[in-house]
C-alpha cells in the first residue's frame, strides 16, 4: 500500500486491511492528503456523515463509527449518524439537506460495503461521493467529498441476508480503526472504547 505525497492524490481508492500494523495511522495520513487536495483549512466546516443502521450487523459500521467518534472530546469536525441517531435510507436525503444549509462543508461519508472475499476486512479511502445502498440495489443520493468504506462481507448474492449475518467482531474492529483514524486527523482524544448513552 502506498501513501500519496502532499502534491496530490491518486484517482483510485487507497485500500488497507484493518488488521495491518499501523492501519489507523496510514488511513489518517491518506485522509490528510485528500483533505489538502480538497482545499481544507482549519476554519472550514467538516461533517463526518456515518451512514447505516443499527438493525443490521454489517450495516452498523457507520453508526458504530459515529458513536465512537461522538465520545471523543476535542473533535474539530461534526459527527452525524450514530447508533442512537442513525442516518439511513429513510432519512439520508433530509440529513444531507440539513448539513448543506448555510455553508459549504467538506463532507466525509462513512459506510459499510460488500466486496470480494479478499477485500473483507479492508478499508478504502477515496475522493468523490459515496453511493450508499448500491450494494443492495437501493437508489439513494450520492454524498461526500471523500469517502471511507469498510468491506464487511462478500457481495454478489442475497446481500441483505449477508449483511445481517456479518460478524459483529469484525464490524467493531473496523469501526475502531476508522474512528481512530478520523480522531487523529481532527484532534479528538480517542480511547478506543465506546461510551454509549443507553
Amino acid at each position: 500500500m502506498r501513501i500519496p505525497d502532499r502534491k496530490g492524490v491518486t484517482a483510485s481508492p487507497f485500500r488497507i486491511a484493518c488488521s495491518e500494523i499501523g492501519a489507523s495511522h496510514r488511513i489518517a495520513e491518506h485522509i490528510r492528503c485528500v483533505l489538502e487536495h480538497l482545499g481544507y483549512h482549519p476554519h472550514r466546516r467538516v461533517v463526518i456523515l456515518c451512514i447505516g443502521t443499527d438493525r443490521s450487523t454489517g450495516d452498523a459500521l457507520g453508526p458504530l463509527t459515529g458513536s465512537l467518534l461522538s465520545s471523543c472530546p476535542g473533535m474539530d469536525a461534526e459527527v452525524r449518524g450514530t447508533l442512537e441517531e442513525p442516518v439511513h435510507a429513510s432519512n439520508l436525503t433530509e440529513e444531507i439537506e440539513r448539513i448543506s444549509t448555510g455553508s459549504n462543508p467538506i463532507i466525509i461519508a462513512v459506510d459499510a460495503c460488500l466486496g470480494q472475499t479478499s477485500q473483507v476486512g479492508t478499508v478504502s479511502v477515496g475522493v468523490g461521493p459515496l453511493r450508499p445502498g448500491a450494494g443492495v440495489n437501493k437508489s439513494l443520493p450520492a454524498v461526500g467529498d471523500l469517502y471511507l468504506t469498510g468491506t464487511v462481507n462478500v457481495g454478489g448474492f442475497m446481500e441483505y441476508l449477508v449483511l445481517q449475518n456479518t460478524r459483529l467482531n469484525l464490524v467493531v474492529k473496523m469501526a475502531r480503526v476508522l474512528s481512530g483514524s478520523l480522531a487523529q486527523v481532527f484532534g479528538g482524544v480517542w480511547e478506543g472504547q465506546p461510551r454509549f448513552v443507553v
